[in-house]
């Protein structure tokens, strides 16, 4: 197995130095008894509160990647606090990747608390993502009834590059469905299931755009 050692602590005191140096020689030997070959070590220097911290997500793009198997760390405050440690580490627990620690002495152990958040967590993913495909087919229906024909005006599917994000939407896609009745949210998550990246704002800020340039046309 392939590990990560990810290292952090919250400031650039010497005693947090020394015990950044400690964490990762202390996991360095316990990658040895757990038999898994360190690819990379990331060290950091950050509050565990924060999310947005450059390490944790070079951690995160390394595993996205599939470049290692498995994450070493000290204990699980490593990660980080409060909500940051639940939402990263039911990130990784999305991507299939375990976490070992030295604190217990193999793979992590959370409480009850813990655990119970994090099924919390999932049940809430999965309906939301239920909702999400609910509300593309409703917009669908609504739309093919009000006789829009995507197969006529969205020539690219089926093509070598459908199912990826597409920086540019036709407005004039926008425009169809908005006059079929659908509201901006269902505009939105229609082109989203044709593959498109746009949000329920920008469906409504090019929408007004174009009613602007009409305007003045």
């Amino acid at each position: 197995m392939k590990g990560i050692i990810y290292a952090r602590v919250s400031t650039n005191k010497e005693a947090q130095t020394t015990s950044l140096i400690r964490q990762v020689d202390e996991l360095k030997m316990a990658a040895k008894v757990w038999g898994i070959d360190i690819k990379d070590i990331v060290e950091e220097r950050a509050s565990g509160y924060e999310a947005e911290r450059d390490g944790i997500l070079t951690v995160l793009e390394i595993f996205k990647e599939g470049a290692a198997d498995i994450l070493l760390i000290q204990d699980e405050t490593r990660l980080g606090r409060g909500n940051t440690k639940m939402a990263l580490i039911h990130q990784f627990k999305k991507m299939k990747v375990p976490i070992y620690s030295i604190k217990d002495e193999g793979e992590l152990s959370l409480s009850e608390t813990d655990s119970m958040i994090l099924d919390i967590v999932s049940v809430v993913e999965e309906y939301q993502r239920k909702l999400h495909n609910a509300k593309i087919k409703r917009g669908m229906k609504k739309a093919v009834e009000a006789g829009y024909t995507p197969q006529n005006n969205l020539t690219h599917i089926g093509h070598a590059a459908a199912g990826r994000k597409r920086k540019n939407v036709p407005i004039e896609e926008i425009v169809r469905l908005r006059e079929t009745g659908l509201t901006f949210h269902e505009v939105a998550a229609m082109l989203r299931g044709f593959g498109y990246d746009i949000s329920k704002a920008t469906a409504h800020r090019r929408y007004k755009e174009y009613e602007a340039q009409r305007k003045h046309s």
